[in-house]
C-alpha cells in the first residue's frame, strides 16, 4: 500500500547531516535533486571523486562541510526547460514517515529555488501517492511520534 505524501514536506538525510530539510514532490521530474555548490570532480592517484557543498551559506541548515565521495555517476538530465545537462548523481538515505529509503540525488545548483530538494518520480514510484491538497504529512507524523515518547 502506498503512503500519501503532500506537495511539500520535511525529510532527514542522515548521511548528509541534514534534518528536517524542506522537500518538494515533483511528479514532472524523473530524478530527485538537491541544491549544492562548488562541485568539483577530482582525479588523484588514479582515482576519481567529487567534492561539493550542500545548500548555501545563507540557508539555515547549511553545515559548511565539504562532502567527498567516490560513489557517484554522471548522467544527462533534461531540465524543466527541455535543456539537457550533465549532472553528478549520488546515492544516499532519506528518512520519511519514520522509514529509511534509498534515494539517488542529482547535484544541482538550485539557489534561486524555494525548496532545496525535489523528490522525483523515480523515488516516489511504488512508495508514495501525491496528494497536492496536503503538506508536511511526514513531518507532522514525526512530531507526533516525538511527543508520544516524551
Amino acid at each position: 500500500m502506498k503512503t500519501v505524501i503532500g506537495r511539500y514536506d520535511k525529510a532527514d538525510f542522515p548521511e548528509l547531516m541534514l534534518e528536517n530539510l524542506s522537500v518538494k514532490t515533483d511528479t514532472g521530474a524523473y530524478t530527485s535533486s538537491i541544491h549544492c555548490h562548488d562541485i568539483q570532480e577530482i582525479e588523484a592517484e588514479g582515482e576519481a571523486y567529487i567534492e561539493f557543498y550542500l545548500l548555501d551559506p545563507s540557508h539555515p541548515k547549511y553545515v559548511h562541510k565539504k562532502f567527498k565521495t567516490k560513489q557517484y555517476e554522471r548522467k544527462v538530465i533534461k531540465s524543466s526547460f527541455g535543456e539537457s545537462e550533465e549532472r553528478y548523481i549520488i546515492s544516499t538515505i532519506i528518512i520519511m514517515f519514520g522509514q529509511e529509503h534509498p534515494v539517488e540525488l542529482s547535484l544541482s545548483e538550485r539557489s534561486n529555488m524555494k525548496y532545496p530538494v525535489l523528490l522525483g518520480r523515480k523515488f516516489l514510484n511504488k512508495k508514495f501517492v501525491v496528494d497536492t491538497s496536503v503538506k508536511n504529512v511526514s513531518f507532522r507524523q514525526k512530531q507526533q511520534t516525538a511527543k508520544k515518547k516524551e
